[in-house]
């Protein structure tokens, strides 16, 4: 049996709401270990000029605790 605890990150990227995911898991990563999965919980964007110029994820982090 394993035990797993939730995290919840929100990240951003200019290029897409994959890499904002990517970036929140490179990110994580750099403290948190053992992860197993990430849940992504929610998107939005920010329009400047018409144009989304900032995708935005809230994610959840799965791992285990050892």
């Amino acid at each position: 049996m394993a035990v797993l605890k939730v995290i919840e990150v929100l990240a951003n990227s200019d290029k897409s709401w994959e890499q904002a995911a990517k970036n929140a898991i490179e990110h994580a990563s750099k403290s948190v270990k053992n992860i197993r999965s990430v849940y992504i919980n929610e998107q939005s964007a920010s329009v400047n000029d018409g144009k989304i110029d900032e995708y935005r994820v809230n994610v959840k982090i799965t791992f285990e605790v050892k």
